[in-house]
């Protein structure tokens, strides 16, 4: 039945919220006060979390509900060039840390994204920002694997149903954006 599709969405965010509630809060506060204070937002994701990763640069970026001024958010999973160039000469699993690198200063925030919590690119990204500095936060499933136990901060959906996992992330994310405009 078509509607059991909509229920277990529904019932692996209902799960997510009553567990990570404060995490999310303390998630959005950090955000919020990272931006005030000038300085931005890094996101990155492999496939359909590179697509989420650039959703929500854009809702910063541009705007998600309220007319305001634009805030300073990169999706590190956009520019080809760049992304070729450092898998070509370095590899794949260094295309984000090497812009974490060049862009990143003390005070940002880096979001890694990864539906399993392994992605070897987003955890060598997490690594390279906690050496300079950056807070990390992970939008997690499946467990939240390596990098729920390095970034500073773990947002962690509890299943291994991958549609499920991003249909969360997209709520998550969704609900920073409109908590951090609705203070900005």
């Amino acid at each position: 039945m078509l509607k059991n599709y909509f229920k277990e969405s529904a019932d692996v965010k209902i799960k997510f919220i009553n567990k990570n509630e404060e995490n999310l809060k303390k998630c959005i506060e950090i955000i919020k006060n990272s931006l005030k204070n000038g300085n931005k937002l890094l996101i990155c994701g492999n496939g359909g979390s590179a697509a989420d990763a650039q959703h929500f640069a854009a809702e910063i970026v541009g705007r998600f509900k309220l007319e305001r001024r634009g805030f300073p958010a990169i999706a590190l999973t956009t520019d080809t060039s760049i992304l070729t160039a450092i898998g070509n000469d370095y590899g794949f699993d260094k295309i984000f840390e090497r812009q974490v690198e060049a862009l990143g200063k003390e005070g940002d925030v880096l979001v890694g994204i990864s539906t399993s919590g392994n992605s070897e690119n987003v955890i060598n990204a997490v690594n390279k920002a906690k050496e300079m500095g950056i807070y990390t936060m992970g939008l997690l499933g499946k467990g939240g694997g390596e990098l729920k136990n390095i970034v500073d901060l773990s947002l962690t959906v509890n299943s291994n149903n991958t549609a499920r996992i991003q249909e969360c992330h997209l709520t998550i994310y969704h609900v920073i954006c409109e908590e951090v405009e609705k203070e900005l």
